[in-house]
């Protein structure tokens, strides 16, 4: 805790009138103050407004603005079995209403909150750097400017043009870095550099931040179980938890959801031409937003039970089919609602490719009717309408031909090859990995390393959002807003 950091902070949010959410109100919006919301009817989803801090939660209504209503319940999309081809029920969390149009501007708020409310982070004089493949950085860069911060995107050069465009929009100072999706350790070599030439930055590395999964441990993890007990029925089981590792955040849902049904299979998905967690593989693919080539610090290894690859190529079929005019009419036709077509962009490719995940795990375990598969579709389909351009470009005009196949082949066709159930030894090693990218190139201790296999190490790290509730009231206190 550093006081006089603390103070000045608390200083500053006062002058901007900005107070911090707790987790308690991310996780129930009702808790929030009346005058708050009353604020946020008048203000935009995107708007840099610090009221925004307070749309970091699933239960925002999806629409641009508040609306009367603010908050309802947790968005979620079921994907019905005509276009799964499976009985199990697979069901994602829709993150396309959060501010920026993704979740994890939640994780970012997890990452900078513990900092800022405790005076490890003086925003007046210091800068916050976002390495990432996208949306973290995003996010970050959003956070930081509803807070008044000077922000540092770190992000590579391959990455969509809406995310580069938004970042300019926010004013966050934006660092390019070679290659595309896979090449993470181009980031962190970048942030080593920050780290050896400026001495103002503040590294928020959402790969070995342990706010990044406690923030979708104790917020997307009751999120999930919320939507089971809404749509349960008398025999339902939470079957599985499916997320794409990336930084390793989301997955951590899954931990929140195993410590009460003990009996779910956690599955993480990965890019086939980037198998690490499958093949110790190495490549570069198009699936954006999950990362790859490294085993994130911040992964807990332990509690994984069945990983999954998921070709590129097929995503970048389906997002044509759900999105195409053509694509849209062969849906029609195999019987899908109206209602469902109508929502298919909320999934973006990453989406996807955790929708083909989930229809993988039901295959594999042979689930059934009674059976719901939990996933997340991080983002929409707004953020890569470039990308659907660049494939109309690529292999000209979407047909109903094309259509047909990919209905067919990419879709109903998913088989459970590239998928591997770990047992406790294969878990042992995928763990060991951590030690080449964490201990060797980026400073952890193997002492630190060890204690990443204890499951008690885990429960401790991820149940702290009291004690850290406790500290957002007390820096709100001291801000004089509350």
């Amino acid at each position: 805790m550093n006081t006089k950091v603390l103070k000045k902070t608390a200083k500053i949010c006062k002058e901007r009138n900005i107070i911090i959410p707790t987790f308690k109100q991310m996780r129930n919006p009702d808790l929030i103050p009346q005058k708050i919301k009353n604020k946020l009817k008048k203000t935009g989803l995107w708007d840099v407004d610090p009221v925004n801090l307070f749309r970091i939660t699933w239960k925002n209504n999806p629409v641009e603005n508040g609306g009367d209503g603010l908050y309802g319940g947790v968005n979620f999309l079921e994907i019905p079995k005509e276009i799964t081809g499976v009985k199990a029920r697979i069901v994602g969390l829709v993150g396309k209403f959060f501010p920026t149009g993704a979740h994890k501007v939640g994780a970012a708020f997890g990452c900078l909150a513990p900092r800022l409310v405790t005076g490890e982070f003086d925003p007046q004089e210091q800068k916050a750097v976002w390495p990432s493949t996208g949306n973290y950085c995003r996010g970050g860069a959003f956070d930081s400017a509803l807070l008044g911060c000077h922000s540092i995107a770190i992000l590579p050069e391959g990455m969509s043009k809406e995310r580069f465009e938004w970042l300019k929009k926010v004013g966050s100072e934006i660092i390019a870095t070679p290659g595309t999706e896979s090449n993470v350790k181009e980031i962190y070599d970048k942030c080593w550099e920050l780290r050896k030439t400026r001495k103002d930055v503040v590294i928020f590395n959402q790969f070995d931040e342990f706010g990044n999964p406690m923030w979708h441990y104790n917020v997307t993890g009751p999120a999930a179980r919320e939507v089971f007990d809404k749509i349960k029925t008398r025999n339902s089981r939470l079957a599985a938890f499916v997320s794409a590792t990336g930084s390793a955040g989301t997955i951590a849902a899954g931990d929140y959801l195993k410590s009460k049904f003990p009996n779910m299979k956690i599955t993480a998905s990965e890019a086939l031409q980037c198998p690490t967690i499958l093949l110790n593989g190495f490549g570069e693919h198009r699936i954006e937003g999950i990362g790859d080539k490294h085993i994130p610090w911040v992964h807990n290894v332990r509690n994984t039970d069945l990983v999954t690859a998921i070709d590129d190529e097929n995503c970048m079929r389906i997002i044509r089919l759900f999105n195409e005019k053509e694509g849209l009419k062969v849906l029609a036709e195999y019987g899908v609602k109206k209602d469902i077509i109508s929502k298919l962009n909320l999934l973006g490719i990453s989406g996807v490719s955790n929708m083909l995940s989930a229809i993988k795990t039901a295959k594999f375990y042979e689930l059934g009717e009674n059976d719901i598969v939990f996933t997340v579709f991080t983002d929409s389909m707004e953020l890569y309408g470039s990308r659907l351009k660049e494939l109309e470009e690529q292999f000209g005009k979407y047909s109903r031909e094309q259509a047909l196949i990919d209905m067919e082949r990419y879709l109903l066709g998913v088989k459970i090859d590239y998928t591997k159930e770990l047992g406790y030894y294969d878990r042992k090693a995928v763990h060991n990995l951590k030690y080449f990218t964490w201990v060797e190139q980026q400073g952890k201790n193997s002492d630190d390393l060890r204690k990443l296999w204890d499951p008690e190490f885990w429960e401790e790290k991820l149940s702290q959002t009291d004690k850290l509730d406790k500290a957002i009231e007390e820096f709100n206190k001291e801000a004089g807003l509350v």
